[in-house]
């Protein structure tokens, strides 16, 4: 009889910039896990409010990035993580105890599997509205976004990807653009065929600024078509996508398949 194979090590990215006091909640919640993380690191995306010293009494590690936007820190933080999984959430998540848990075992279980996300709530939105709020985001960020990047999407508050699918397709994802949405340009390079799953129970809280008012909505909605446009122009358009992920024609196969 074999022995069973190590489980994977997790790590947590989390970018931030001046958002010290959001994050010194986002880090109780983490030294609160069933399971640790191998390590959290925080990208420290030229914060003057002190968060990288949040992080660092903490015991995270700091990684400092000057080019502003969240593409560059996140992207930053990728490269840096050790772990056989990397975990990313934002500052203002509130992950429940056994995030890190779920997620390990979610990649021990599926060899093959690339990408996890999970949906979330949003704690500042009045709780009348609550509900409707995140059930409104879920519709728009994994139904609206999925058909338009044939596959499951990532959301970069509650996020998971096997490190060495993120290594294959490093490269090939936008860092320098900060109007890109960096989580679903992400899902976009990793390909319409990787394994990337929705878990429902992966939630976590955090805050809906999408909601805060009529023009933030429109600024995420602009960031969304701006990425859609980006890999659409590299790849094709929805359409060929869905193609290729069910009949295995128009794209070049992906690189993340082991």
């Amino acid at each position: 009889m074999t022995a069973a194979a190590d489980p994977p090590t997790v790590s947590v990215v989390i970018p931030v910039r001046d958002d010290a006091t959001a994050l010194a909640r986002c880090l109780a919640r983490l030294a609160a896990q069933t399971v640790a993380p191998l390590e959290v690191v925080v990208v420290d995306n030229g914060s003057g409010d002190g968060s990288g010293g949040v992080a660092r009494a903490a015991g995270a590690r700091v990684v400092l990035e000057p080019r502003r936007g969240i593409p560059a820190a996140a992207a930053a933080g990728y490269d840096a993580a050790r772990g056989d999984v990397i975990a990313r959430c934002d500052a203002d998540s509130l992950v429940p105890t056994d995030w890190i848990e779920r997620i390990r075992t979610a990649f021990a279980d599926d060899e093959q599997l690339d990408g996890l996300t999970g949906p979330g709530s949003f704690t500042d939105v009045p709780r009348p509205w609550r509900g409707a709020a995140s059930l409104a985001y879920a519709i728009g960020a994994f139904g609206a976004s999925g058909a338009a990047i044939a596959n499951v999407p990532l959301w970069g508050s509650n996020m998971a990807v096997r490190r060495s699918a993120w290594q294959a397709v490093a490269a090939q994802v936008e860092r320098l653009d900060p109007r890109v949405h960096d989580d679903i340009d992400l899902s976009m390079r990793l390909g319409p065929r990787a394994r990337v799953r929705f878990d429902p129970r992966l939630r976590v809280e955090a805050e809906g600024r999408i909601f805060r008012s009529r023009q933030a909505t429109a600024d995420r909605l602009a960031m969304a078509m701006r990425t859609f446009r980006r890999n659409w122009a590299i790849d094709g358009s929805a359409g060929r996508r869905w193609l290729h992920r069910f009949a295995g024609r128009g794209l070049r196969e992906p690189e993340t398949q082991r």
